[in-house]
């Protein structure tokens, strides 16, 4: 029961990892909480749904509802925060993540209505046994390529020149500005980086839970957020195991105390964490100068 536990909570947790990597690489470099990122998230899980319902194999499906995700992610920061940048308060970025957040989920709400839509068996899901351990084979995809995800991130950041970019705008916008990097493009990446990884999340949700639904991205999206905060936000590391971490222990609440904890229990997480460590898990904490 423990261990089969375990399994669902690391299924879940890994889409919230997905989601919170978006969290953490923007706020990294731009100091801004997306808001509505939880809404680019359904976008990839309808996007997928449209494409798999098309005919189109479920692995190309995901990598072209990543794709579209990625262009729909680079137009919301071109529209919404780019034009705020270094021109007015954090707090009118933050306005503007939620009014997006809230213009998505509505469009989407008028184009498919506010049913939950059914996702096609796409996927045999068959169940195998390792010891007592029961595990379906869509748990197993779910996990390897969640897991070929954050590994590729993780390579992209360390690795690549975009990568080395992102790390630099992350320690200073300004400076890497003045060292010839474009930052509005490393900017417009990283949402890019961020949208695709949260529409694999989407994808893989609709799959595992046969279900979708326009408005699913609110409470992902604010858990994906919580499981950030508490691996550390910032920290790519941070967020991939701040995820894990709070899909487990969500499960383990719904199983071992009632279903009805399953929302509050990651707000209660939340809130420990800002009290007992309060820059994360993986976090650093800062102090400044005064």
């Amino acid at each position: 029961m423990f261990w089969e536990q375990l399994i669902n909570g690391l299924t879940l947790g890994s889409s919230y990892a997905l989601i919170a990597l978006g969290y953490t690489m923007v706020y990294g470099i731009v100091q801004l909480i997306n808001f509505a990122h939880g809404e680019i998230y359904m976008f990839g899980a309808f996007a997928g749904l449209f494409l798999v319902l098309s005919g189109v194999n479920v692995f190309i499906a995901l990598l072209g509802a990543m794709v579209f995700c990625m262009l729909l992610g680079m137009l919301v920061e071109r529209i919404a925060y780019r034009p705020l940048r270094g021109k007015s308060s954090r707090l009118s970025a933050l306005i503007s993540a939620i009014g997006v957040s809230i213009f998505l989920s509505t469009l989407m709400a008028l184009y498919r209505g506010t049913n939950t839509t059914r996702y096609p068996e796409i996927i045999g899901n068959s169940t195998f046994s390792v010891g007592s351990i029961q595990i379906s084979s869509l748990q197993v995809i779910i996990l390897l390529v969640s897991a070929l995800l954050m590994v590729g991130l993780q390579l992209l950041i360390q690795k690549t020149r975009i990568g080395k970019a992102m790390r630099a705008c992350s320690q200073d916008l300004e400076a890497s500005s003045l060292m010839g990097i474009n930052v509005n493009r490393v900017i417009s990446a990283t949402f890019a980086i961020g949208s695709a990884l949260a529409a694999a999340g989407g994808m893989m949700v609709g799959i595992y839970y046969n279900a979708v639904w326009p408005y699913m991205g609110t409470m992902a999206g604010l858990k994906a957020f919580a499981a950030a905060v508490l691996g550390g936000i910032g920290s790519v590391p941070g967020a991939m195991i701040g995820g894990l971490s709070l899909g487990v222990m969500e499960i383990m609440g719904v199983a071992y105390l009632s279903s009805s904890y399953k929302d509050a229990i990651a707000f209660a997480i939340l809130i420990l964490v800002l009290f007992i460590r309060p820059q994360g898990i993986m976090g650093q904490k800062i102090s400044k100068k005064v």
